[in-house]
């Protein structure tokens, strides 16, 4: 007994005192921490200090549980993979060192590197491998049913969701730019985390809360956190507001446009509350004399609307909203008036006077503001007068026709109306005819007119047979066209237009001439008015007016033509006949006159200067050979008509 009592303590004080002499047992394997990201070849390096020569046993392992599962070994310098998950993907580097390629999340586990060397213990280094995969942009749905603040508990918000992350990121979720935290029965964070094949993660977060009507505007986000080699990162989802619905506390009714409105504007009356969502509207009127209330029609969702107010329309209105939810009823009134300007008159309504007397006009109207009147011609638009009446003194002819009295409200841009009133000027039958001749063809149809006013209406008529067309240019004005064809009795007599009332008579007479490319008849001046015009009333005026055809207009131009190059031509041969016979006039003036036989007195005399510079035209030599300035070199010469 006390031998073995003595054998347990020398054995006791061995071990002890080896282990304070510091002998090992064996020695700790050295760790190491790797960071990659999914995709990219880790590098799974052995220990430096480990012996890895030809003589040493290298094996390489993963941690699975409790167990070493070997996935490679060195054996004299060559590597060689074991068959499994690893097989395809290990490659061997310099000494014991191993490449893996495409690491995904599966690859995030211990790593093993053992070495045996003749006569010594296995030596261990463990390798930690962490990888890291950033997530997808996070989205963001709003909740369809919305949130209601009279719950008494936590509604749905919205869901975040971040897709293919790894490892697991974390979800924060913001109002306002402020990071929201459970709170209990107000705010309620569920999280879903979904491992996929790959071995990412998709991560679905569900914000539960209570809000108020002054989250009607806030705005909600969530954010992302994640890590990659080298840091943290976050990533946010946009910001989106949330429907709440909350009862309302008053309605109002609007009008639009708001400012002063007249007769023809588009109205809306449109009734509003601060509830989400709008309570049951019902728009009413007041009926003026009896002082109840009319539902109106044509209401949808609380609008009316006027295409073209009237002043009808005015009058006061009750918008009523009734939450069906709650209860709460709320009104609201709103006085509407529509402008306007009505019964414009003219007093007197359609004034008949003579010439020289006066006239005095009166204007009036009917209006729910303060009227201004002005005057105005019809014919020019220009303004004669402001004021509700308007004196016209000597009054001639040409006063007659309209006159507008303008009635306006300044107050309301736009509101105004017009009346016109016809002044009527009593007179004999006025042609108002121009003096022109009628060139026409033989047997050609022609359209005469002959503009004719007075008043009474004047009766007009032709002294040839065609036909007649009459119609009014304004009230005091008459046109009647005759189509005639042309006939050598009319072209010997030419056509009367005769205009008659009972005040007098007037008439004007139209001549026409043929269109003769063979026979050029220059008139003279006695001889150039081919038209007359009498009148039996002392004050009357006549004259004549007449349109031909597209053809009379181009015979014109013809005739024109060719007359002025016979004359430029005549004339150049007289000058170059009297150039060459010495015969040029000289003097001061440049002028000579030439005697003419009184036969040819009527005959057209034509009188040639020039204004150009000496030093444009040079200067024309005499039959004595000096020179003269342009000035000095004027001709007149007379040219016979002729026939070609």
């Amino acid at each position: 007994m006390d031998l073995t009592r003595l054998l347990c303590t020398l054995l006791l004080t061995a071990c002890c005192c080896r282990h304070s002499a510091g002998v090992p047992d064996e020695a700790e394997p050295v760790r190491e921490i790797l960071e990659y990201k999914v995709g990219d070849n880790a590098h799974l390096n052995c220990d430096s200090s480990l012996p890895t020569d030809n003589l040493s046993h290298v094996d390489w392992f993963f941690k699975y549980k409790d167990q070493h599962i070997r996935i490679f070994q060195v054996r004299r310098g060559q590597g060689q993979a074991d068959p499994g998950e690893y097989q395809h993907r290990l490659t061997l580097l310099d000494g014991a060192n191993l490449s893996l390629s495409q690491v995904t999340p599966k690859d995030e586990r211990t790593f093993i590197c053992q070495v045996k060397a003749p006569g010594t213990h296995a030596r261990e280094k463990y390798t930690q491998l962490h990888i890291y995969k950033a997530p997808k942009e996070p989205t963001i749905q709003a909740s369809a049913s919305g949130i209601s603040v009279i719950s008494q508990v936590p509604q749905e918000v919205a869901t975040c969701t971040g897709e293919d992350g790894f490892p697991i990121p974390r979800v924060t979720w913001y109002k306002n730019r402020k990071p929201l935290k459970e709170e209990k029965n107000r705010v309620i964070i569920s999280e879903l985390r979904t491992k996929e094949s790959s071995g990412l993660y998709t991560v679905r977060s569900t914000l539960w809360a209570q809000l108020e009507k002054e989250d009607k505007e806030a705005l909600f986000y969530c954010e992302l956190s994640y890590r990659l080699p080298g840091g943290d990162h976050m990533k946010e989802s946009q910001e989106i507001n949330v429907t709440v619905y909350y009862p309302m506390e008053k309605v109002w009714l609007e009008v639009i446009p708001n400012r002063l409105l007249k007769e023809g504007d588009r109205v809306e009356l449109r009734c509003l509350s601060d509830g989400n969502p709008q309570p049951h509207f019902t728009l009413r009127k007041q009926d003026p004399t009896s002082l109840s209330w009319l539902e109106l029609e044509n209401v949808s969702e609380g609008v009316l609307v006027l295409e073209q107010a009237q002043r009808h329309h005015s009058g006061l209105y009750e918008c009523l909203g009734l939450d069906f939810e709650t209860g709460v009823e709320a009104t609201d009134q709103q006085q509407l008036l529509v402008n306007y300007v009505s019964n414009v008159q003219v007093q007197p309504k359609a004034p008949v006077k003579s010439e020289g007397s006066s006239l005095k006009l009166n204007c009036s109207a009917e209006s729910s503001q303060p009227v201004v009147f002005h005057w105005k011609r019809e014919k020019t638009e220009e303004t004669l007068k402001n004021g509700s009446v308007l004196h016209l003194t000597n009054l001639t002819r040409e006063a007659g026709g309209g006159y507008l009295c303008v009635a306006s409200v300044p107050k309301v841009p736009g509101l105004k109306h017009t009346q016109l009133v016809n002044v009527t000027i009593n007179g004999s039958p006025w042609v108002m005819a121009k003096e022109e001749r009628i060139w026409v063809r033989e047997n050609e149809e022609v359209n005469l007119t002959c503009e004719v006013s007075g008043q009474p209406r004047p009766t007009i008529s032709w002294s040839v047979n065609g036909t007649v067309h009459e119609h009014d240019k304004d009230f005091q004005t008459v046109l009647s066209t005759l189509t005639v064809q042309v006939i050598p009795d009319l072209l010997e007599k030419g056509a009367v237009c005769q205009a008659s009332n009972s005040l007098g008579s007037n008439k004007t007479t139209i001549f026409l001439e043929l269109v003769n490319l063979t026979t050029l008849t220059i008139p003279t001046e006695d001889t150039s008015s081919s038209q007359s015009t009498t009148t039996s009333s002392p004050s009357a005026k006549g004259n004549s007016t007449s349109t031909g055809t597209k053809q009379e207009s181009k015979g014109v131009v013809i005739v024109a033509v060719i007359v002025c190059i016979l004359l430029l031509a005549v004339l150049g041969a007289v000058l170059y006949f009297l150039y060459k016979k010495g015969k040029m006039p000289c003097g001061r003036s440049g002028k000579q006159e030439i005697t003419l036989p009184l036969a040819r007195k009527n005959e057209i005399v034509v009188e040639v200067k020039s204004d150009k510079l000496p030093e444009e035209m040079g200067l024309l030599q005499g039959s004595n050979g000096d020179k003269r300035a342009p000035r000095d070199q004027e001709v007149e010469g007379v040219m016979e008509q002729k026939q070609t």
